[in-house]
């Protein structure tokens, strides 16, 4: 599973304890169960359900089209049986689903309390150590996020998985918060399908939504995830407001946009205060990096004034209060993925030789100031047309 390998850091590690966390339904049990079929033809490995029954568990592999017969299978929520079976096993890989479900007789508190949780979690990391079992743990978040689960788990784990996905889209993100063994927010892209999770191989090609015709307020962003360079299309919609105007972002810091408008205010002219201003990210995916900021004012300003911003056009770059567009790390990641992508045009800030050495002379537009970077998005529209 090369896209969980890549969140993992590489893959597990023996010994190394790895949570995964995630809204119910959201397809952690379907990854672990995935995973560990993957493993078991090589590796001794051991799946504890605490939720489902051996036959429930089996008939989702049949669903899924997994051979599970070489897994052993225990449904069993008390840590110290499971713990005897570990030990009497000496399995190679160990799933447990889910960490809510465990309890210590050692303790007086309910399955899922806090203390129960951690205490339980800390003696399944313990064991790992001792054996050099690499260890999954699968625990549920609540939309507050303050379950006793994951949260008081940190910590204590190696890695931090986590997933992301939005209501009603097939498409889940699995991101690295944590990772003792590799680089931290490196992600992987999976696809829900009947017959489970499917990695994206080229998700830059899943997050870019390109129509027959470009129209306003569209812009295509070159981001880095982790250590993987991917283009993603971002929208703004200004429209004029009958009220206190509102600033709505999916996807994006809402605070950050409010920034970006007072730039935009102080160094393009732009009278906002008296427009609603919307921000999407296509296809879920969340951005945090101030390197998307040239990318967002361009799809204001393009909704704003009506020019499209051709389709083979990509933006990034980090904006200065004083209207200066700073350079960001991995900026020779992401044009040379726009080259690679079929893209013709890159307006960012400088990069180093190595970049410009790999794409043709004029693929790259160097900008400094937001006033040229809009220069050049205008002209790049005009030609188009």
């Amino acid at each position: 599973m090369p896209e969980f390998d890549r969140a993992l850091g590489g893959g597990l590690v023996p010994g190394g304890v790895t949570l995964i966390g995630g809204d119910p339904g959201i397809g952690k049990s379907t990854l672990t169960l995935q995973a560990i079929a993957s493993l078991s033809g090589r590796m001794n490995s051991l799946y504890v359900s605490g939720e489902e029954s051996p036959a429930q568990v089996a008939a989702r592999g049949t669903r899924l089209g997994l051979d599970l017969s070489a897994i052993n299978m225990l449904a069993e929520t008390s840590l110290e049986a499971i713990i005897e079976q570990i030990v009497l096993l000496s399995p190679q890989v160990v799933v447990i689903d889910s960490i809510q479900t465990l309890f210590s007789e050692a303790f007086s508190s309910a399955p899922g309390s806090v203390v129960q949780v951690r205490e339980c979690a800390a003696e399944l990391t313990r064991l790992a150590k001792r054996s050099g079992a690499a260890t999954i743990l699968v625990g549920h978040v609540t939309k507050e996020g303050a379950i006793a689960g994951p949260r008081v788990l940190e910590h204590l784990v190696d890695t931090v998985i986590y997933f992301e996905g939005e209501p009603g889209s097939n498409i889940r993100i699995i991101r690295a918060l944590k990772n003792r063994y590799g680089a931290a927010n490196e992600i992987g892209v999976f696809a829900m399908l009947e017959d489970g999770l499917r990695g994206v191989s080229n998700p830059s090609a899943l997050f870019l939504a390109r129509g027959q015709e470009a129209s306003p307020g569209n812009a295509v962003f070159a981001a880095i995830e982790g250590s993987r360079p991917l283009l993603v299309q971002v929208q703004a919609l200004v429209d004029r407001t009958g009220g206190t105007p509102r600033r709505v972002c999916t996807g994006f810091d809402s605070q950050r946009l409010a920034m970006l408008l007072a730039v935009m205010n102080r160094h393009l002219g732009c009278q906002l205060g008296g427009f609603d201003v919307f921000i999407n990210v296509v296809g879920g995916i969340r951005v945090t990096e101030p390197a998307a900021d040239l990318a967002i004012v361009a799809a204001i300003w393009s909704s704003l004034s009506g020019l499209p911003i051709p389709h083979d056009v990509v933006i990034f770059g980090e904006l200065g209060l004083a209207g200066e567009v700073r350079p960001v790390i991995g900026s020779a990641l992401r044009v040379v993925e726009a080259d690679k992508l079929g893209f013709s045009r890159v307006i960012g800030p400088p990069v180093n030789r190595q970049a410009r050495d790999r794409v043709d002379e004029g693929f790259l537009t160097p900008i400094v100031r937001l006033e040229a970077a809009i220069e050049a998005i205008r002209e790049s529209a005009i030609k188009s047309h």
